[in-house]
């Protein structure tokens, strides 16, 4: 028989499953061997006062077996004969409209630049080993997107675009640990997520679909107003409909889709820090206890929000137990990004500290910093003629990029990051020495609140003050700010129909994802994926 129950009830009560099965036998009056499984359902915790407790939704087994999966798995036919469309990027969008075209009966061909999850690992170590990045495989590029290599959060506030339960379902049928059915916040980590993303392109080969690495994408075959096909670095041709999902940081595409007259806009993005804490002091404060998470409780989250001179100032990517890690996709650049494991067991806990910025700010408030940025030869063969056009839609890339070449020449031009402690950079003074930190390539102590642009300095400055008094103790020179975080979401939107989700111009090309403009995250580009995978087929 199955029970339902709600709960609410302390965390040794919640986090320990033979506590927790006592406790569901006592609240159904039954022996504790008459319950079979207990499985938990929803689970949230509630840190609002100096008692945490965990709000439960539960399924209760008696005397009968639970099953397997809570939810009818996908059978994906053989699609070895069906019609062929082209998927540009093994990303979360990529994937997933991979995966949607095969329950359509079509046979995907995934094209991505960079290696295979496994591969990639190598080409990462290298980067904080020897300060070599790869150009085609690294933190961005490769199987798996951007988000193959990081905390593998799986919220989402675009609940609007699809089913998010569905896509938690796919992949738990692919291999994730079923708590993300439940949790408030669900994430899988970065020690989980490459072997579930190997087991999706396994399905998709194992289908009759083909997925290809070391492909890069560099030309769209076009004729006329319809996009047929696309051609690949080494001169190979795919013929059929175009899925378009690179992730935010193909800039290469981005030029090529300008230089081709593919209508696009700048888009605005957010740009700022990773901010590093001692994990302890973080569940200190968010759990009102000394004793911080103690022996039940998860490694403890943030979420800050605040408008600071006109512009929204917030937390991006909180990893929970996590490391700072090196997230460049090219030479000259320094970019920091965050992960953790699935136990987010570590000693540090960081999160993005980052400002938002709009295409008009870049001849405003930005023009004093991008003026110097122009003296950098490189940056400035790149960028110049595009900034002198008020309607470039590359505006915003410029300026991304000019701040991590700043970052790079302040880092001492390796992948060393220019770091500052945060109550120092809160007062505007340098920081004699760091803390102890995760970031590998390791760190150089820099004067942020000087070198960075004033428009992002003044905000943050301004946002950590208000942030330290809602959250006493968060404001403090145990944390150090590591610059730069500037990859929060593509710097353009591709522009495309809102019905058919075809480029507004050419059809049978489906702009798709974090890449496009159109998703921010693991969920919501696989919810774009899926949808763009159903408009082609419609």
């Amino acid at each position: 028989m199955l029970h339902t129950l709600n709960l609410r009830v302390q965390p040794q009560v919640a986090y320990n499953p033979q506590t927790l099965q006592r406790y569901v036998a006592q609240q159904l009056h039954l022996r504790t061997a008459d319950v079979t499984e207990v499985r938990i359902r929803r689970r949230s915790i509630d840190a609002r006062q100096r008692t945490i407790f965990v709000n439960l939704t539960l399924d209760v087994y008696v005397g009968e077996e639970a099953p397997e999966l809570d939810f009818a798995p996908i059978v994906y036919p053989d699609v070895t004969n069906g019609r062929t469309a082209i998927v540009v990027g093994a990303g979360p969008g990529g994937l997933f409209a991979a995966l949607r075209l095969i329950e359509h009966g079509w046979r995907p061909i995934v094209l991505e630049r960079g290696k295979d999850v496994h591969e990639r690992r190598k080409d990462i170590a290298r980067i904080s080993r020897e300060h070599v990045v790869d150009g085609e495989s690294n933190y961005s590029f490769g199987e798996g997107g951007a988000g193959a290599f990081s905390d593998g959060k799986l919220y989402t506030r675009s609940k609007k675009r699809g089913n998010v339960d569905r896509i938690l379902r796919i992949l738990c049928q692919h291999g994730a640990a079923r708590d993300i059915l439940c949790d408030a916040h669900p994430h899988i980590g970065t020690d989980r997520l490459p072997r579930i993303i190997e087991r999706m392109r396994q399905q998709i080969i194992a289908s009759g679909g083909e997925v290809h690495f070391n492909s890069r994408v560099d030309a769209l075959l076009i004729q006329g107003d319809e996009v047929h096909g696309v051609r690949t670095a080494d001169g190979s041709e795919y013929q059929g409909p175009v899925i378009l999902a690179t992730g935010h940081s193909a800039r290469d595409t981005y030029r090529y889709l300008h230089a081709a007259g593919i209508e696009m806009e700048a888009k605005g993005i957010a740009v700022g820090v990773r901010l590093e804490h001692p994990a302890t002091l973080i569940d200190s404060i968010q759990y009102h206890s000394r004793e911080g998470r103690g022996r039940w409780l998860p490694a403890a989250e943030y979420s800050f929000v605040t408008q600071a001179q006109g512009r929204g100032v917030y937390s991006f990517c909180m990893c929970p137990g996590g490391v700072v890690v090196p997230a460049a996709t090219g030479p000259g650049q320094v970019v920091v990004n965050g992960m953790s494991a699935s136990n987010r067991g570590g000693q540090w806990s960081n999160s993005g500290m980052v400002v938002e910025t709009r295409p008009e700010d870049v001849d405003s408030e930005l023009r004093p910093f991008l003026n110097e940025a122009l003296h950098d030869e490189t940056f400035a063969a790149n960028y110049a003629e595009i900034l002198n056009k008020a309607d470039h839609p590359l505006r915003i890339m410029a300026f991304q990029e000019s701040l991590e070449r700043a970052t790079w020449v302040q880092g001492g031009r390796r992948q060393t990051a220019p770091a500052q402690r945060m109550a120092d950079f809160v007062n505007r003074r340098l920081s004699a020495d760091l803390p102890r930190a995760s970031y590998t390539p390791g760190l150089v102590a820099s004067p942020l609140h000087f070198w960075m642009p004033q428009f992002v300095v003044s905000r943050l400055q301004e946002a950590f003050r208000t942030f330290g008094r809602t959250s006493h103790g968060f404001l403090t020179n145990a944390a150090v700010m590591i610059a730069a975080e500037t990859r929060t979401s593509a710097p353009v939107r591709i522009l495309r129909d809102a019905t058919s989700l075809q480029h507004i111009r050419l059809h049978g090309l489906y702009p798709c994802g974090e890449g496009a403009g159109y998703a921010g995250g693991i969920v919501s580009a696989a919810m774009d994926g899926e949808r763009c995978a159903d408009a082609l087929v419609n």
